[in-house]
């Protein structure tokens, strides 16, 4: 069994829904993982938070223009007057949903059932799409057995016994269909895997079932060796190990969600990436096997916070870095990248909800310094300890722009450098003739 999750692209048209219908139905048994159709989320999100600023009526007119940019999409996708009629009264159906809850007041949990609608929606459109073509499939809701325990991690025991069960009551199904993104909590609340989740739904799926491969299909052939929204003349990168993807991924190569790599991994399957649009290209194959380049490849993260603590105390004294990592454990906020001297440390963080009480809480430690608009960038590659000569062209590559920070020695597949965001797209094609030409 494969598993095959399509994103928001993918999905975004009653063409790229029909698009998906070679595919999917080769004679073999997979299941089908979908995101929400492209752009739904971001505004299920603004309605979410119209209604929790106190404006139902804004978010009533924003929910009812998206209902009739849905109606319009089953109206084009169906060439049948009843497959178009299901379809747009369970369009309706989602949609009134949705309103209902702008009688009661705001709640995370109602946010949470507002955002799952989007993957509600576009599985039961390619589900009778399917139907309608003649071509069987089952659709299986992932909140049926799709959860996550106290610490929001995924609940494999669980997970695999109740998808196990789902199976079941479709043995003889070759096409399963179910939604990506959407689970639920220990409490039994309709929650969800964060943006992008889609990719770790298909990867927790693979794993519980110990899959054959996972197919991750979007709208770009593989993972780049740079940026190419930037850089021209990049070139996708056929194999990669899982911890080179699973490092690219966290450092801003946004066609994999980074949390996607570790099922996986656990379990030694096969994630293959692919293009919806030219799905005969074979993409890039992610394993545990590692092909040692020099350099692998590039990726940039934007919206990176710099701190710096300066304090004459850290001199030949214990106990102080502890003292610092309270104070991000304290508001739950991981650190990207640590740099130390001995009366300084520079780190990273990329979530800012806490930095004011992050910062007052380092105040009392020593002099701390904010500095905000910054970017790391990723360089993948073989940079194990015992060889030598690792990395003078990225320096080489850099010797013109300023350089905040340096992460080297902690990972045998990167080095992370800290630069200004304005220098981010100079970087990416300097590297990119030093490393790659």
């Amino acid at each position: 069994m494969k598993v095959y999750k399509f994103g928001g692209t993918s999905v975004g048209s009653p063409e790229r829904f029909r698009s998906l219908i070679p595919l999917i139905s080769d004679g073999e048994v997979k299941i089908v993982v979908l995101s929400a159709m492209a752009g739904t989320t971001n505004e299920l999100e603004e309605i979410s938070r119209l209604y929790s600023d106190g404006d139902r009526e804004g978010a009533s007119r924003r929910t009812e223009l998206l209902h009739a940019k849905y109606h319009t999409v089953a109206d084009e996708l169906y060439s049948s007057s009843m497959w178009s009629e299901k379809a747009n009264d369970l369009i309706s159906e989602q949609f009134n949903f949705i309103t209902s809850l702008f009688s009661r007041e705001f709640s995370r949990h109602n946010e949470k059932r507002i955002l799952a609608r989007g993957e509600l929606l576009s599985t039961a459109l390619l589900h009778f799409l399917l139907l309608e073509t003649g071509i069987s499939s089952s659709l299986i809701p992932a909140l049926n057995f799709m959860r996550v325990d106290k610490d929001g991690e995924p609940d494999y025991f669980y997970i695999r016994e109740n998808l196990k069960r789902e199976l079941a009551s479709v043995k003889d199904e070759k096409i399963i269909i179910t939604q990506g993104f959407i689970c639920r909590n220990v409490f039994g609340e309709t929650d969800n895997l964060r943006r992008g989740g889609s990719d770790y739904s298909a990867t927790i799926i693979g794993a519980a079932l110990t899959a054959e491969e996972v197919q991750i299909w979007t709208d770009i052939s593989g993972l780049h060796n740079n940026d190419p929204r930037y850089v021209e003349n990049t070139k996708v990168i056929r194999n990669l190990s899982f911890s080179e993807a699973a490092e690219l991924a966290y450092f801003g190569a946004k066609i994999l969600h980074p949390s996607s790599i570790n099922p996986a991994r656990l379990k030694n399957i096969p994630v293959r990436l692919k293009n919806t649009m030219e799905p005969a290209d074979e993409g890039t194959l992610i394993t545990s096997a590692s092909t040692l380049q020099d350099y692998t490849a590039v990726a940039a993260k934007d919206g990176i916070i710099a701190i710096r603590i300066r304090s004459d105390r850290m001199l030949m004294a214990y106990g102080f870095m502890r003292r610092i990592f309270e104070a991000f454990e304290a508001f739950k906020t991981p650190i990207d990248m640590i740099t130390t001297s001995e009366v300084s440390v520079s780190l990273t963080i990329e979530d800012p909800t806490f930095l004011n009480d992050i910062v007052k809480s380092l105040s009392s430690i020593g002099l701390v310094e904010v500095e905000r608009d910054q970017t790391i960038i990723c360089v993948v590659g073989d940079f194990r300890p015992d060889r030598v000569g690792s990395a003078p062209e990225i320096f080489e590559a850099l010797n013109d722009i300023p350089v905040k920070m340096i992460s080297y020695g902690g990972s045998e597949n990167s080095v992370s450098i800290l630069i200004n965001t304005s220098d981010k797209i100079t970087a990416l094609k300097s590297l990119s003739e030093k490393l790659f030409a």
